[in-house]
């Protein structure tokens, strides 16, 4: 098949009937389906890290099992093989589908309202109830306090208290009068208003709304035949379901269902062969596999499409980091904020360098609780895909690893602009380490990069890539020169061969300054140095500045090896 007559990918889109009827390229998850039918609970929970997939599963079960769905949908799919379960399953049931991603209000007036919205749009779909002569006028005038909407011009919806907290339980009652069948309840993202909310500063009104709502939607709704929730989180009984016993968890431990969520590898294999990619499938495997849920390793699915995607317009564009741009990461900072303080400095070089940090892992937590301790804080990393495991673990133990080279760039970068910000408040240091370097005292240049180097992480001797370490080094020393006023520093991170350089331009004296970096073992530092020194003549890396007049021209070479460095320095007149 010819590139132009390829399917698309659906980058960002989570509509099961839209990805299927236009032709989107799908890969196919409606074993799901099977298996939750089969392993079902009255209410099913199922934590995974946001971009995983999750809503677009949600969606899948709905157009699937919701009265008057569109059977074609699943034609060629794996759920087709299963004709007796499609027979008994298969457009059997009143669905009612909501998502909490956008209840994400600055205050608690503003969430509820947007929560109001949420039921009251789904409600809607259901207009049908007015005509239907098996429901009262009562129950008919119960509807329409769901679809309310407030004065002329409003489009907004408009409940009290009691008719919000019992607006998932009202519904269900009369689907299953219209039906006479029992009520299927998705709820996509049920933990973002609890996030919000405490970001917010809302949070105990928040808890009382959420509590009050799923405990009539979940514990007391006899018209519930049962519910399928997702998060990222799995939220602590005592704050949202208090009392609700009938609760079965599908968290990242979990074996049970545990591919439906992420990329297999031969699910990427098989993407990346259908657009003719297969030279790429290293760099993927680096850059967005790693992640272990129950037995299952898997690929972030958004940072797979989103690539490939990208991969069509321009074959050689290097690998990005889609996932970790997608949101805040303040969990990440918090998480290194917390080093001296039950973090240690080699737990997190451990980490950084690809090992592992066996920690226990507790699962049930309140989003008021996260960042009360060290202990917590690992927990939410791992919940939320900053972490992953490896190996086995012992008893709640579990052995946590970065999961990719993605993840472990966005830790790298919280580690750079932390210590930023230290060096900026030691313009001491700062001013002498400067004042060295435009000096050629290549000595005093080593002695001061080593104390710098002492402050941060470093990269310890482990499987991580020799350029990964040079340019961990290189961003320090970028840190460190980027608060030197009148000095112009340029950086070509991962030139040529994959090395770092840095070009500076001292523009009161018309100096200028090229530092090449190496990492090496501690016994070759001294050939590292004299290494970088010829790269820096072979490569002609001062043209640019001999051109525009600057002299002298002060070359250095500097080699690093964890916590040790050293510095060779070469002028050119």
């Amino acid at each position: 098949m010819s590139a132009g007559k390829k399917k698309r990918l659906p980058v960002g889109i989570d509509k099961f009937e839209k990805i299927r009827e236009e032709g989107f390229y799908y890969i196919d998850k409606t074993g799901f389906i099977c298996d939750l039918l089969h392993k079902w609970g009255e209410v099913n929970l199922f934590t995974r890290p946001r971009r995983f997939g999750k809503s677009l599963n949600m969606s899948m079960l709905q157009y699937f099992l919701e009265f008057g769905c569109k059977k074609e949908l699943f034609d060629g799919l794996e759920i087709a093989k299963d004709a007796e379960l499609c027979e008994k399953h298969m457009g059997q049931y009143p669905v009612i589908s909501i998502s909490l991603k956008d209840v994400n209000g600055s205050d608690y007036r503003m969430a509820r309202s947007l929560l109001c919205s949420v039921i009251g749009s789904e409600a809607m779909r259901f207009q049908f109830l007015l005509e239907d002569e098996r429901l009262s006028e009562k129950e008919k005038w119960l509807y329409e306090q769901l679809t309310h909407v407030g004065a002329p011009g409003e489009a907004s919806f408009v409940m009290d208290d009691s008719v919000l907290t019992g607006s998932l339980r009202t519904l269900s009652e009369l689907l299953e009068k219209y039906y006479g069948r029992k009520v299927i309840l998705l709820i996509d993202e049920y933990d973002v208003p609890l996030a919000k909310a405490n970001e917010q500063n809302y949070y105990d009104e928040m808890v009382i709304l959420i509590r009050s709502l799923f405990g009539q939607a979940l514990k007391t709704n006899g018209s519930l035949h049962f519910a399928v929730l997702t998060g990222c989180l799995r939220v602590s009984k005592e704050s949202i379901f208090t009392g609700l016993n009938n609760t079965k968890l599908f968290s990242i431990t979990d074996e049970a269902c545990d591919s439906y969520f992420g990329f297999t590898d031969e699910e990427v294999k098989d993407m990346l062969a259908y657009y003719e990619l297969t030279d790429k499938y290293e760099i993927m495997k680096e850059w967005y596999d790693g992640y272990r849920f129950g037995e299952a390793d898997v690929y972030c699915p958004w940072d797979v499409v989103s690539y490939v995607d990208k991969l069509l317009t321009r074959r050689s564009l290097p690998p990005q980091d889609y996932w970790s741009n997608t949101s805040g990461n303040d969990i990440v900072r918090h998480f290194i904020e917390k080093l001296g303080d039950g973090l240690t400095r080699g737990e997190l070089e451990a980490l950084v360098a690809g090992e592992s940090v066996s920690k226990e892992i507790y699962e049930d937590l309140t989003y008021n609780q996260l960042y009360d301790s060290i202990d917590h804080i690992w927990s939410v990393l791992f919940a939320t895909g900053y972490l992953t495991r490896r190996g086995t673990g012992d008893g709640n133990s579990i052995e946590l690893a970065i999961p990719n080279r993605e993840i472990r760039n966005l830790f790298t970068r919280q580690i750079m602009t932390l210590f930023k910000e230290d060096v900026e408040k030691d313009g001491g240091t700062l001013r002498a380490f400067c004042s060295a370097l435009e000096a050629g005292d290549a000595p005093e240049v080593e002695r001061l990069f080593t104390a710098y180097l002492n402050r941060t992480v470093s990269i310890r001797d482990t499987f991580v890539r020799k350029p990964t370490k040079e340019n961990f080094y290189h961003g320090i020393l970028l840190g460190i020169l980027g608060f030197k006023n009148g000095w112009y520093v340029k950086s070509n991170q991962e030139a040529g061969s994959g090395y770092s350089d840095i070009l500076i331009r001292d523009e009161d004296q018309d100096i200028g300054i090229i530092i090449e970096i190496k990492y090496a073992e501690r016994e070759r530092l001294e050939a590292a140095c004299r290494e970088a020194l010829g790269q820096i003549e072979a490569q002609d890396y001062a043209s640019e500045l001999r051109e525009d007049g600057y002299s002298p021209i002060l070359k250095y070479g500097i080699a690093c090896w964890k916590k040790r460095c050293r510095a060779m320095v070469e002028k050119e007149a």
